[in-house]
């Protein structure tokens, strides 16, 4: 059973900062490509930011620099740092992992952003 443990979510005003992590075996994360995905009340769930087994990066142009992916692979761990956070970040944060065959979800965290 695969499982990805997101944490890291909270309340925090405009302008402030908040750091994601997601932890999952380190059978899944090495092969994966890692990403963040972002659901909002009442939208579709959408792409933050990716980060493939090699390094490679993209992100949505929402976030462009304001929000870091990056992943450890010697801790089998992904990370979102988000700086400079606005209202309509809010969301539940969901971290997935996809390979070839088979992508996987967390259970999502909460950010809240309030102005």
């Amino acid at each position: 059973q695969v499982q990805l443990v997101e944490s890291g979510g909270g309340l925090v005003q405009a302008g402030g900062s908040l750091r994601l992590s997601c932890a999952t075996s380190q059978s899944t994360f090495r092969a994966a490509t890692m990403g963040w995905y972002r659901q909002a009340p009442g939208k579709h769930r959408e792409v933050v930011a990716t980060i493939s087994p090699g390094g490679l990066i993209n992100y949505a142009d929402s976030v462009k620099g304001r929000f870091t992916i990056s992943r450890d692979n010697a801790k089998n761990s992904l990370y979102l740092q988000m700086n400079s956070l606005k209202p309509e970040d809010t969301a539940v944060y969901f971290c997935n992992a996809a390979t070839v065959l088979q992508s996987y979800w967390g259970q999502g965290t909460q950010v809240a952003v309030s102005s």
